[in-house]
């Protein structure tokens, strides 16, 4: 389904305002083009309309971006970071050990043309987190390399999966991915 992401996402940044109140900062980065793709070739509808009133409805800062270094970009410059650290980074999506892929596939078939590889982080500086962020994966086998580099490269611990995640389930439980059988959580 072309929402298990923006769903699950959508349903963190409701708990997020719940516990937080509606001041609490939180910005929402999007692959727009895999959505713009899918809306125009599979399901001839406007998901990115549907992704925009998520912002409307929850008061987030949503920022698009096409390409990774636009992504890192906004880590490391998108607010003035020596006065607004990120406090809390959250993946929803595809991965694998080594890389978060945004347009998986959604192009080519089982593959993905834009991706944030491990060997990247190292682009991302240190000092844009909280001294105690929380940040985890979402996605699958990320516990497995991308964990660890991240801690290298950022100085922050990241939350992965060993193993696949599943939202297959996220229908029936509140859609929050689980871990499918014989997957645990590391980092």
């Amino acid at each position: 389904w072309w929402g298990n992401f923006i769903r699950s996402a959508r349903v963190r940044i409701q708990e997020i305002r719940k516990d937080h109140g509606p001041d609490a900062r939180i910005t929402w980065l999007v692959y727009k083009p895999g959505y713009a793709r899918r809306a125009e070739r599979q399901d001839h509808a406007d998901l990115i309309g549907n992704i925009v009133s998520v912002r409307d409805k929850y008061g987030v800062n949503l920022i698009f971006f096409d390409r990774t270094d636009q992504l890192i970009n906004y880590l490391n410059n998108g607010q003035p970071r020596n006065q607004i650290k990120i406090a809390n980074f959250e993946f929803y999506g595809h991965s694998n050990r080594a890389c978060f892929l945004f347009d998986y596939s959604n192009e080519i078939d089982s593959a993905s043309k834009v991706w944030l590889h491990q060997d990247d982080f190292k682009k991302i500086r240190r000092g844009i987190f909280t001294k105690r962020p929380f940040i985890k994966s979402w996605g699958c086998h990320t516990g497995e390399s991308m964990s660890g580099q991240w801690k290298s490269d950022t100085g922050t611990r990241m939350i992965g999966a060993v193993g696949k995640t599943d939202y297959s389930q996220c229908p029936t439980n509140g859609w929050i991915p689980g871990l499918s059988p014989g997957a645990h959580w590391g980092g």
